[in-house]
């Protein structure tokens, strides 16, 4: 079902599960019709609809349209059957121009079914009437044109395969289909693959029918305007403006079901024209978005299927889409294989042609009544079971075994995708209507043409018993239908599993191939198919990965545990040892040679066989485990190995048996059982910065009782997350104190066996598997080589497993028959618990000569031993482990022959030929073996007890009063020695007997323990510690020595950071709709430019230029990360740099480089001062020196002509510093002057980059000094260098003395100039105070610094005072002038400027002065910034400026006169201020605009986004571009600014540069915060770079969507947004976001 955006919107979808997804091909709304949903989930205009009589259509409206659509629509496809021509060269034919030329006539279409329902009927009634066709669509006898027109019609028809059926209408049954004979009949293709086919593909194969096509596939007769409609459509590949015009019709019902039946009669048609085509991927999307609406609606398909057929129709369809890339299998017998099967090199399979059409059947067999047709249908079934069987055994793998493969094919994905795709859904879909005992026959019925099938196949490829070598294929589709309806039969429907399973010869065939896999799967992880390529460790992982494993290797295991449980269990445990090769190693010698296994393979070999030992008797998910049991165990072992989003776990399990989404009746949600298995752990951020998802982690009682390491090996996909899934148990143990050391997979209980498979417990209590088990633990004891902690950990698996599952003496009567003399030697029965104290004596072996063994002598009593362990007769008296070892494989083939002859008495004389054994020996190099006899005298139970003090490294550690106090639940977890405790104590409690023998064998001397290994002394660890620590010392020393001669790495950037403060403290919000906008004239840099702009106009430029600061708009802000080194050592580490070429994300040539320390990003170095500090004392003095001679020395101080410097290694660094800061900043902001490059722009440049700076940091503090001390940005600071740097500059810019501000600030002095200076209240008071630092000789007295500031605040007090004085209204005004202010107080008590209210207004105008001052003091002579409550930080500020005496007095009491010092008659020089303004000559507002400053801004934001993501996207993904007026493919929007952008849009490209970059330069200085519509995520645009930053919205489960593919409502994370605008105005994008590229200006 899916909704179009305004009906959803406009229903009520609280608590449902939706997905959000991009139509790319329109479609049709479902809302309103009621075969599809309910009509209470009607959106509220079709509600009203359904709920009243809609009135009826005045029939006079309608007569214009039906008069003139029919001759429309007739030159609408006249056009078409004009414009196709058959392409009969190889030329591409033009469809697209013709396509394009008829765009407007088919687009006008499209606008008539959006007009309404009437309209709707109108088009119907015209394109199904078949008399209006008939009579317009051949053509007149005089109308030439209509006649060739439909000759052309008529030829198209005819080469597109088809003919016109003229002399009857199109009727056909199901008796009309011929099927394919199964394959039977074949022969190789005349014609090469491809016309010209490469030496070495194979050729393809046809199949024969003994008749010509059947008439589904050729006849078509158009009998209206639609069905040719759809011919034509189809015949053009479906272009997209005619799939929308069908599909917008579709809401009209008469129309649904005349153009559902139209396009099932073009179905063969649809399949063709799909093989042919050249973009088969558009196509198939665009068939689907048809078929979907069609195919879902039950009624609709049940229709289709009971009229037309459709069925029968689609598995015809596949059936020959298929049938066109046969080849030969050469599985098994290569030269006599008389199978096909699907090539899967084909573009059809690897382009997934097939797509849509098996979609298509997946969506016809979801209805119930469909299903239930498909499988009442046996020849139908029949068809299917062919049609599978092009899958069984299709990419068929060879091992290499000489040489590395020459070319990899990468056809292998396409392969798992057929069978998935296939082969795979349509089962399930089957399945999913066979859950109850109703639907019985529906099983048995499929389960017997599943085995007619693999009769078929074992027969064709010529298969009797043995595989063949080095084969494997991973595609047995025939095998997991069986095994998928066995299994649903014997859960769901109470069937009997004997009656529905073969004879055994058949079992055993049937197991062979999937255990073929099995043992493949070991052999590729024991690299023995590394000659084969990384592609078939590709197919392992692919088979186990959580798309494919339920439908491929769950059914293999399943079907091998159905074998087990009905096959001798002997036969069975040999078949697995032999197919994994390992039966050469099950030898109790210490040496042996192996025929097949290198020696490194034997282990990876031994461990693969028992851990699918392990696997096959403990698994249960489809041998009684629930479809809860097996939702919640797939959950559990997925978390295990790794926390998981929410998502990502939708994705890892298995959408069958339980499917995720809805919820099945009875049974638990998934949300229910991951809450219950796991806790939510909400999106953090990591201290680099890094954004972490929500994730899911388990519970502790999940590690504790339900963490199950079998599951987990099945579920892996790479082998490290089984070791994950360990790392994080023993972390679980560690963290809870359960156990330190280094945990086992813990063990654990399994649900109990359906009373089917109760057989497969035999497995466990079988001969076979006891002389393996005992075989390897006498071989890990005795340190033969190969063996390992693993091998040990399954064993004591198999034993622990075969004690909990014992099996009933039922069924014994026939044991003895089968029972023959091999295994009687070495176990007297098959009971575990019996078996376990059963003593072994001796044991032959056949060594090699140069083994230990052969030097021993033979104990002169073997023969009597061994006779009273065996019969007397000679073939069973060698109780030798070499006749045991053959036995194994010569046990299978008896068993084998047994059946197959039905004769138990010939095969036991047939079976055992010593000739066997030579089947082992490798040909060409004869082994010299020697039979040796070893003395054992060990039971299974003395073994372990003795691996138990073994591996504890104590002798007795098990005492004989261990056994009265164990307790089983203490030992759940734990490492080798609590597992075997664990056994003992269980079998102990089983059996009195055994209890015994433990007791005897504890009681009895044991071996002495091997030596420990020597580990280094204490002293020598002490040693170490000491070495290490005095390094760390001297390093330190050195360090401390060199810094006198660094210098530091920095960034220069450009900051607009300042330019975007607004008076508001409101973030401003985010446009979404059109009556919202953002003005941006209220901004910082917007107020500066115009103020600038207005000054220039009355005042001559350098004094203008000296009266205010740049940089708001694009300043340039130094940062450091603090690392300093030598200026030679920087030189060779860049010439290095130069040299390497695998850099990313910088360029060496622009100068950009990483510190080699932290490898933080940076652009230049700083140098440092040498000897900074040592005199700094000297300068600090305070002092007693009265205003005016402190005046006086800075005035002298100010005289002193800047010397240029001495040509200096410093001196020359310190010039490219100031290189480096020009070159960040761009032109157009640094020439503000009315002369471009001249001295004064520079002068102005300089001093800004201080005040930038200086801003910036008090941005980073919050916007003011309260809370003192160091800021997070104070580390980065460097500003004291960078003062140094400017200072030496602006020294060489000398400022004229008339023209010097100094005097005007401490003189009365009457100036006349022809172009007036800037008034000093005009002035921008900090400015002037770096301007003033910057040109004194360095480094400044304190006191002259004080002096200077207390200057300064003179004239920003009367600044403010001024500007207060204009809000006054005039009487206010009048009354403070007349009746001073105690008086004002005594006459108005009402107004609203109080003194009390003035006082607080000057102290709120001067502190963003002091605070510069401060911050300036601060980094230029260190002193300490303490921190105050904000209502004291006036007093406190100015305390520290020394404009107050240092004990202040409370805040309420301080005002803002206090700190006023003057060095000249106030009246006289306030006066002279004042006579600038008034001697003006021109509009007192423009004096006013210029007065009237106000320094408060707030700190900057980025635009407040709306909470729902959704709001966002539906506004912007269709809103016009406002440069192109295009609707962007990749629109953006800038977070700062909210400009709407067009990502990577040619249309909006201005010489060569996108518009995202453009904007990022325009917007902030080469910096852009932008927003994808389409995506969700935020792109970061710095200079040249750019980086994917993350996204700020996140669904319910804290998750990213990228790319909104998942279509979850997405929300604002808060916390998220505030990082990302903390890193926007720290500027910390660099240093905290790794993975930036270059963006070619393509952005």
């Amino acid at each position: 079902m899916s909704l179009c955006a305004e009906c959803f919107n406009n229903g009520e979808h609280t608590g449902h599960d939706f997905n959000m997804f991009r139509s790319q091909a329109g479609g049709a709304c479902d809302c309103g019709d009621s075969n599809v949903m309910r009509d209470s989930g009607f959106c509220q205009r079709h509600r009203l609809q359904t709920g009243e009589n809609v009135p009826s259509i005045p029939r006079d409206l309608l007569l214009m349209s039906e008069m003139v659509l029919p001759r429309f629509i007739l030159s609408t496809i006249q056009y078409l059957r004009d414009g196709y021509i058959e392409s009969d060269t190889s030329a591409e034919r033009d469809l697209q121009k013709v396509l394009q030329q008829l765009e407007p006539q088919i687009s006008f279409l499209e606008e008539l079914t959006k007009m309404g329902g009437a309209m709707r009927t109108v088009l119907t009634k015209i394109l199904t009437n078949q008399q209006t066709y008939k009579e317009l669509s051949m053509g007149q006898e005089e109308n030439l044109f209509s006649k060739k027109n439909y000759e052309k019609y008529l030829a198209a028809l005819k080469n597109s395969g088809l003919r016109h059926v003229s002399h009857r209408d199109f009727v056909y049954s199901a008796l009309d289909v011929i099927f394919v004979v199964l394959t039977i009949f074949h022969h190789l293709s005349q014609e090469d693959q491809d016309g010209g086919q490469s030496v070495g593909q194979r050729k393809r194969v046809k199949l024969s029918s003994s008749t010509k096509d059947p008439f589904i596939i050729e006849s078509l007769k158009h009998k209206c305007f639609l069905e040719e409609l759809l011919f034509w459509t189809i015949k053009f590949e479906f272009p997209q403006k005619m799939v929308t015009f069908l599909l917008n019709m579709l809401p009209d019902q008469d129309y649904k079901i005349t153009f559902t039946k139209t396009f099932v009669q073009h179905y063969a048609f649809i399949m063709k024209t799909l093989m042919k085509s050249h973009e088969s991927d558009t196509m198939s999307n665009r068939i689907v978005h048809i078929s979907v609406q069609l195919f879902s609606n039950e009624e609709l398909a049940r229709h289709m299927t009971e009229e037309c057929h459709l069925l029968d129709i689609m598995v015809m369809v596949l059936h020959y889409m298929m049938e066109s890339c046969l080849v030969k299998s050469e599985l098994q017998d290569e030269e006599n294989n008389r199978h096909v099967v699907v090539n899967c090199s084909e573009a059809l399979l690897k382009n997934n042609t097939y797509w849509p059409l098996v979609s298509d059947f997946i969506n016809i067999l979801s209805h119930q009544s469909v299903a239930k047709k498909f499988l009442e249908d046996h020849s139908l079934l029949m068809l299917w079971m062919s049609f599978v069987s092009f899958f069984q055994g299709m990419n068929l793998n060879k091992r290499e075994l000489n040489e590395h493969v020459e070319f990899e094919s990468q056809t292998y994905y396409a392969a798992f995708a057929a069978e998935l795709e296939a082969c795979a859904q349509p089962m399930w879909g089957l399945l999913t209507h066979c859950k109850v005992k109703e639907t019985q026959e529906y099983t048995k019925t499929v389960v017997r043409y599943c085995l007619e099938a693999l009769q078929i196949w074992f027969d064709a490829i010529g298969f009797i018993d043995e595989p063949a070598q080095h084969q494997v294929t991973f595609h047995l589709p025939l095998h997991r239908y069986y095994a998928m309806f066995l299994s649903r039969a014997v859960k769901c429907q109470s069937l009997d599993l004997d009656s529905l399973l073969p004879d055994q010869e058949m079992l055993m065939k049937i197991m062979v191939h999937p255990l073929q896999i099995q043992a493949c799967l070991s052999e590729i992880h024991s690299n023995m198919w590394v000659r084969n390529g990384l592609q078939i460790k590709g197919q392992a992982m692919t088979y186990v990965q959580s798309h494919f494993c339920n439908s491929m290797i769950d059914p293999d295991i399943y079907l091998l545990q159905v074998c087990a449980s009905r096959l001798d269990p002997d036969y069975f445990i040999s078949s697995v040892f032999e197919r994994f090769k390992v039966v050469d190693l099950l030898t109790m010698a210490s040496q042996h040679q192996n025929a097949v296994l290198d020696s490194e393979q034997e282990r990876p070999m031994l461990e693969g066989a028992l851990t699918f030992l392990v696997i096959l008797t403990s698994l249960r998910i489809h041998l009684g485990m629930t479809d809860d049991e097996i939702l919640r165990a797939e959950m559990v072992s997925q978390l295990c190995m790794n926390d998981r989003t929410h998502s990502a776990l939708l994705d890892l399990i298995p959408e069958n048996p339980n499917p995720k989404s809805g919820i099945v009746p009875g049974s638990c949600s998934f949300e229910d059982v991951l809450s219950a298995v796991a806790d939510f752990k909400a999106p953090v951020f990591e201290p680099g910065g890094s954004m972490q998802q929500g994730m899911y982690t388990p519970k502790a009682e999940v590690w504790e009782k339900e963490f199950d390491p079998i599951m987990v090996v099945l579920r892996t996909v790479y082998r490290r997350d089984v070791q994950s899934a360990m790392d994080r148990y023993s972390a679980f143990l560690k963290q809870f104190g359960i156990q330190t050391g280094n945990p086992w997979p813990p063990y654990k209980e399994r649900t109990p066996l359906h009373p089917c498979y109760k057989g497969l417990i035999q497995l466990l209590h079988c001969k076979t598997l006891h002389i393996v088990i005992f075989t390897l633990l006498y071989k890990i004891w005795m340190d033969h080589q190969n063996m390992s902690e693993h091998v040990l950990c399954m064993v004591l698996y198999l034993i622990e497993l075969g004690l909990d599952n014992q099996v009933q003496d039922n069924k014994e009567d026939e044991e003895p028959c089968i029972e023959e003399h091999c295994h009687d030697s070495w176990f007297p029965g098959t009971n575990l618990l019996s078996n376990l104290h059963h003593v072994i004596n001796f044991v032959r072996v056949r060594v090699p000569e140069t083994a230990p063994e052969v030097k021993r002598e033979a104990p002169p009593s073997t023969s009597t031993e061994a006779s009273s362990y065996g019969q007397a007769s000679d073939g069973s008296n060698q109780n030798l482990r070499e006749a045991q070892v053959f036995s194994l494989v010569a046990e299978r083939r008896r068993k084998f022959q047994e059946i197959i002859n039905r004769s138990n008495t010939e095969a036991a004389q047939v079976v055992r030929p010593k000739s066997s054994s030579t089947r082992w020996v490798s040909p060409g190099t004869p082994p010299q073996l020697v039979t040796e006899i070893l003395e054992i005298r060990e039971s299974m139970l003395s073994l372990l007890v003795k691996l138990h003090q073994k591996m504890s490294l104590k002798q007795n550690s098990l005492s004989t009063s261990w056994l009265e106090d164990m307790d089983t639940s203490r030992h759940t977890h734990g490492d080798g020695i609590t597992a075997i405790e664990r056994i003992l104590t269980k079998a102990a409690t089983r059996s009195c007997q055994i209890k015994r023998s433990i007791q005897d064998i504890c009681g009895k001397v044991c071996p002495p323990v091997p030596p420990k290994k020597n580990s280094p002394t204490d002293k020598k660890t002490m040693d170490k510690e000491e070495r290490r620590q005095r390094a760390r010392e001297r390093q330190q020393k050195l360090l401390a020595e060199f810094a006198s001669r660094q210098k530091s790495f920095m960034e220069t950037a450009m900051d607009v950071v300042l330019g975007h403060r607004c008076k508001s403290k409101q973030a401003k919000n985010l446009p979404t709709s059109d009556e919202e906008h953002i003005y941006p004239a209220d901004t910082c840099g917007v107020a500066h430019d115009l103020r600038l702009t207005l000054m220039q106009q009355f005042f001559k430029d350098s004094s203008c230029l000296q009266s205010v600061s740049i940089g708001w708009d694009g300043g340039v802000y130094v940062q450091t990360c603090g690392h300093t080194l030598h200026i030679d050592c920087h030189k060779s580490y860049m010439e290095s740099l130069r040299n390497d070429q695998v850099l990313q994300g910088f360029s060496v040539d622009k100068g950009e480089f990483t510190c080699p320390l932290c490898r933080q990003f940076a652009n230049s170095v700083l140098p440092c001062r040498p000897g900074r500090g040592s005199e700094a004392s000297g300068w600090h003095a305070p002092t007693n020196k009265t205003t005016s001679v402190l005046v006086k020395e800075v005035d002298d101080l100010q005289e002193k002509l800047g010397l240029f410097p001495t040509e200096s290694n410093l001196s020359k660094e310190m010039e490219l510093v100031i290189k480096d800061i020009k070159n960040t900043t761009q032109k157009k902001y640094m020439d503000y002057g009315k002369n471009p490059g001249s001295p004064d722009n520079d002068f102005l440049f300089m001093y800004s980059v201080a005040r930038t700076n200086l801003e910036l940091e008090l941005v980073h503090r919050g916007g003011n000094l309260c809370s003192g001390g160091a800021s997070a940005a104070a580390k980065r600071s460097c500003l004291n260098q960078l003062f140094h740097v400017l200072a030496m500059h602006m020294r060489l810019y000398s400022i004229d003395s008339a023209y010097n501000p100094w005097t005007k600030l401490t003189r009365v002095a009457i100036n006349k100039e022809a172009e007036p200076e800037v008034p000093m209240l005009f002035r921008d008071v900090p400015s002037l105070l770096i301007i003033f630092v910057l040109t004194m000789p360095q480094p400044l007295r304190k006191e002259h610094f004080t002096c200077v500031v207390k200057m300064l605040f003179n004239l920003q007090f009367i600044q403010a005072l001024a500007i207060l004085s204009t809000k006054f209204s005039p009487e206010e005004r009048q009354a403070w002038v007349t009746s001073g202010a105690l008086k004002k107080q005594a006459v108005c008590c009402s107004s609203v400027w109080s003194p009390q209210s003035i006082e607080i207004s000057l102290q709120q105008f001067c502190l963003p002065f002091l605070r510069l001052s401060c911050l300036l003091q601060h980094h230029l002579y260190g002193d300490n910034l303490t921190g105050c409550l904000e209502e004291e930080e006036f007093s406190s500020l100015a305390v520290c400026l020394g404009l107050l005496p240092s004990t202040p007095p409370p805040s309420s009491a301080v005002h803002s006169a206090s700190c006023l010092q003057w060095p000249v008659n106030a009246f006289d020089l306030v006066s002279q201020w004042s006579d600038e303004v008034t001697g003006l000559t021109r509009s007192p507002e423009q004096s006013l605009t210029l007065l009237v400053q106000d320094p408060q801004w707030t700190p900057p934001r980025l635009l407040q986004l709306p909470d729902n993501y959704n709001i966002i996207f539906q506004y912007y993904h269709r809103k016009a571009c406002t440069v192109c007026k295009k609707v962007p493919k990749d629109p953006a929007l800038c977070l700062v600014c909210g400009t709407f952008v067009c990502l990577k849009g040619v249309c909006c490209k201005q010489q060569g540069t996108c518009e995202c970059v453009l904007h990022s330069q325009h917007c902030g200085a080469a910096t852009g915060i932008f927003l994808l519509i389409n995506a969700s995520v935020i792109i970061i645009i710095r200079g040249h770079r750019f980086c994917l930053w993350g996204s700020v919205y996140l669904d319910a489960h804290g998750e990213e969507d990228r790319d909104l593919r998942r279509g979850k409502p997405l929300f604002l994370c808060e916390e998220r947004y505030r990082v990302l605008e903390q890193q926007w105005v720290s500027h910390t994008f660099d240093h905290i976001n790794k993975r930036w590229g270059p963006h070619y200006n393509g952005l």
